[in-house]
């Protein structure tokens, strides 16, 4: 019979709880545990468990499943442990001690740092700076060995129409020479340099052959029969970090005339303009190279949920950027994405999901970032980011991201939120557009140190159909708000000494379309390329417009809702779908323009040999439609050895810097990209 028992465990947390999913805390040291003690059905209810004391048992390894999503503090000092690896189960894992372990070595110092992306203490010692050289730059020169061992050794003996057998005795002479041959670093790392190359090489065979890497597979979590399902609380938004499954590894070196365009039905018989064609050859010559393909946002953890979609992504501002007055610095490498009913927070560099918040019942439609500077215990002020997120439900989340804590939510709307924006110049001024044709302006208030606070509605502004984007007007972001909706493009004076609460629209845009000009059109893509330049999508197949907001809109007009003609600059070539709401964003520090299609593609618009053109006051429309500088191809890839289906880009954004391009798909997988 097993030592540890419900009991046990309650009466070992610190300080003694009454439900297991309750205990942050626990002692579980000087019991003479041993390995088989340690039962994944009970240890998976403790789904909050933050520090976890086992020094001085009889451990000699860690069982694969234990299920200890939140895990943040491990002691394993003084066990007979003889492996480490099984501790990646562990992916938030900051500190970590085993000393007087006797079968461990140095070796098992390095496996860790690499398995444990957030680990900062390892015995004691601060491991940050040596962690990122083994995550980065031991792996970069493993990879290129181990890329240059098959390239001379290997290739050529792989014929091009090749049978199962002939793969498979390539791959295990490969295996077998690689650690044989390549060789990094001191002796004394020798086991740590052919666990990583072994890794690498199969890494490398899985996306150059198609072959399936050996990794280990965890039985799927279940729920006792006497545990409760876990209801929402005031931190209902849970920490658990779902299960991330790495498509691709970005240290696999993969050369642009490997990739493979997947062509999907709708794509076969269709013509497409010289200029788009001569276009996709130049796009060979990339600039973006992928990072990480996640799949972060499944339904209950599933591996096999291809279907949750993912619709927005924001990167953090940083905190000591000078308030965003700088936009190149105003960002992290941090990004919140959401989709189904989970709001995650990427770390873009290490693909690493740092935190993820789930809500059963909603499904997530929009995120936004703001920074508040709140009171903390000790009466100090200090600036935090705040990240609001909402979705079908109507109703604004907001999660204190630093303190892993929804603290409080607005019941905005009735109906579904269809996206989320921050005011740029009062932080606590939160827009939200619902699918009952309101646009809201909120003041969120400013939470006290016990997260009381008070949020009030300012403003009701009136759309004719459902709004889809919003964007404030840069140059009077508190005077004039556009919004693209499913009838049209519209713009309000949000000025809020007018007395007027319930505002109509002022004006609506008018666009070309074939011969003549039309209001009526749905707009699911508009955002600011610089001050001046607004650029929209439309219903109209394979365009985009690029207009002029002080060219078309009088600010002294007088009388609501004025139809007005959109002064156009210019027109992008896009693809000539028909699909809907797959949006488009902008990278005003670098004159860039993105924009997904429904082949998994991202089209890339460099402009800054126009913008300064339109900005003149005389600046003529171009002629020509504008090409894309570049068009990002989706990567073959192959998940449980199958291709995901037909992939379509919902949205795709790049950091201020364009430093990160991050791309959400129809099929649950977040693709990261980083500018070469």
């Amino acid at each position: 019979m097993s030592k540890i028992t419900t009991e046990l465990l309650l009466e070992r947390a610190v300080p003694r709880s009454t439900r297991l999913r309750k205990i942050e805390t626990l002692n579980l040291s000087k019991l003479q545990l041993k390995t088989g003690d340690l039962d994944p059905r009970l240890f998976s209810r403790l789904r909050h468990l933050q520090k976890l004391d086992l020094s001085d048992n009889l451990l000699d390894k860690f069982p694969n499943s234990l299920t200890l999503p939140d895990l943040r503090v491990l002691n394993c000092n003084n066990n007979k442990l003889e492996d480490v690896t099984a501790l990646k189960q562990f992916p938030l894992l900051e500190e970590l001690t085993y000393e007087n372990n006797v079968y461990l070595t140095l070796n098992d110092d390095y496996k860790v740092m690499f398995l444990l992306q957030n680990l900062r203490l390892l015995n004691g010692k601060d491991i940050t700076k040596l962690a990122n050289h083994v995550r980065r730059v031991n792996s970069r020169k493993l990879t290129s060995k181990v890329t240059a061992h098959w390239e001379k050794f290997f290739r050529d003996q792989l014929p091009e129409k090749h049978t199962a057998e002939q793969v498979k005795s390539i791959k295990e002479k490969f295996l077998k020479s690689v650690q044989t041959n390549v060789v990094y670093g001191p002796s004394s790392l020798s086991e740590f340099t052919r666990w990583r190359v072994k890794m690498i090489a199969e890494e490398f065979l899985a996306y150059s052959l198609g072959l399936e890497l050996n990794s280990d597979t965890e039985p799927e979590e279940k729920m006792d029969e006497n545990e409760e399902e876990s209801t929402e609380s005031p931190r209902e938004a849970a920490e658990d970090v779902a299960q991330v499954v790495h498509i691709y590894d970005p240290l696999v070196t993969v050369t642009p005339s490997k990739r493979k365009r997947n062509h999907s039905k709708s794509s076969r018989g269709k013509k497409r303009s010289k200029s788009q064609a001569n276009t996709e050859e130049e796009a060979e010559d990339v600039s973006a190279e992928p990072l990480h393909f996640l799949q972060c946002h499944s339904k209950g953890n599933s591996r096999e949920d291809f279907k949750t979609q993912l619709w927005s992504c924001v990167f953090e501002p940083v905190l000591d950027s000078g308030a965003r007055k700088d936009p190149i610095v105003s960002s992290s490498r941090t990004v919140a994405t959401c989709g189904g009913e989970s709001v995650c927070l990427i770390d873009c560099e290490t693909g690493t999901v740092l935190k993820k918040y789930k809500v059963a019942t909603e499904e997530f439609f929009s995120v936004a970032w703001t920074t508040l500077t709140m009171v903390i215990s000790d009466s100090r002020k200090k600036a935090h980011n705040i990240l609001a997120a909402a979705g079908r439900r109507g109703i604004v989340k907001l999660i204190h991201v630093a303190a892993d804590f929804c603290y409080g939510e607005i019941k905005a709307h009735k109906k579904p939120i269809a996206t989320v924006c921050f005011s740029p110049t009062q932080e606590t001024h939160l827009f939200t557009a619902s699918y009952d044709k309101r646009i809201a302006l909120w003041d969120i208030g400013i939470p006290d140190c016990d997260y009381n606070f008070k949020a009030s509605q300012l403003l009701v502004l009136e759309a004719a159909s459902i709004p889809l984007r919003i964007a404030l007007v840069p140059t009077c972001p508190e005077q004039y708000l556009l919004a693209g909706c499913e009838g049209g493009c519209f713009a309000w004076n949000i000025k809020l000494d007018k007395g007027q609460k319930s505002r109509p629209f002022e004006a609506i845009f008018q666009f070309p379309d074939d011969e003549s000009m039309t209001t009526s059109h749905r707009v699911d893509g508009l955002a600011f390329l610089n001050d001046d330049v607004v650029v929209s999508k439309s219903s109209k197949p394979g365009c985009i417009y690029l207009w002029s907001w002080s060219r078309t809109f009088d600010t002294k007009g007088k009388g609501c809702q004025r139809t007005v003609s959109a002064v156009i600059l210019a027109e992008l070539e896009w693809s000539t779908t028909d699909m809907s709401y797959l949006t488009l964003s902008t990278c005003p520090a670098k004159d860039y323009v993105f924009c997904g299609d429904e082949k998994g593609s991202v089209w890339m618009y460099n402009l800054s040999n126009y913008t300064t053109a339109w900005g003149s006051a005389k600046g003529k429309r171009s002629e020509r439609r504008i090409s894309p500088t570049q068009i990002l191809k989706w990567p073959e890839l192959r998940v449980n050895g199958e291709q995901p289906p037909e992939i379509l880009v919902n949205n795709v954004v790049s950091d201020p810097a364009f430093t990160y391009l991050v791309v959400l798909t129809s099929v649950n997988i977040t693709a990261i990209w980083k500018k070469s």
